[in-house]
């Protein structure tokens, strides 16, 4: 009889801090690795493996709710639980002045960054039981000129992981809200084009520093 590997769920896997999160966690983790694109997964999975651990590609859109209840069923009928959750799925909506947010950007933004936070919330808590660890990752700019739509719908995200933590202080899971360095990722890229990207942090290395607070 083999024993359960340790799993970590990572929504937002396919590139930046939650690949490199994955990359990071394959020697000790089975990756359930979630995210849109299916060539970024196909390409996160082979190195993994070259680092000699596993993972399941789960090529879905965290906006399904459909999607999601049939992704937690299905880690649940595999393997009974969770033992870790990294949401770094994100929208980065253009900047703009708050009289002209976008109302399809406002749409999609709270879709990824709000709604699906709060549908995966009750969804992934049974998995991780009281043992398990959820993460989420601040980056607060709520209130910040022009980024009225990222800022607003991140900070409700923020809201409902701060809310989680509070609770489950005495029961668990334990729930960890991590502010990474700057680095130079395409969401950052979208806020700062032109910027100088040789004094951000390297995402391998903001991952190993995160994986070590875990």
């Amino acid at each position: 009889m083999t024993n359960t590997p340790k799993l970590a769920l990572i929504t937002g896997a396919s590139r930046g801090l939650g690949a490199a999160l994955a990359e990071a966690l394959a020697p000790t983790h089975h990756i359930i690795a979630v995210a849109r694109t299916t060539g970024a997964l196909e390409e996160l999975d082979d190195r993994i493996q070259a680092r000699g651990g596993s993972a399941t590609l789960a090529p879905m859109d965290i906006t399904d709710p459909a999607a999601m209840a049939t992704l937690c069923r299905g880690i649940h009928d595999r393997w009974g639980k969770l033992d870790l959750w990294l949401h770094t799925a994100i929208h980065a909506a253009p900047l703009s002045p708050a009289p002209f947010v976008d109302a399809k950007d406002w749409t999609k933004s709270l879709a990824i960054n709000t709604t699906a936070t709060s549908v995966l919330i009750p969804y992934v808590a049974p998995l991780l039981g009281a043992e398990g660890q959820a993460v989420f990752f601040d980056d607060p700019k709520a209130g910040e000129k022009f980024y009225a739509t990222y800022g607003a719908t991140k900070g409700a995200q923020m809201a409902l992981a701060r809310s989680w933590a509070a609770e489950t202080v005495k029961t668990g899971p334990r729930v960890t809200i991590v502010e990474p360095a700057p680095m130079p990722t395409a969401l950052r890229a979208r806020f700062h084009p032109g910027e100088d990207r040789e004094p951000l942090a390297n995402p391998a290395d903001e991952a190993a520093r995160i994986v070590t607070m875990l």
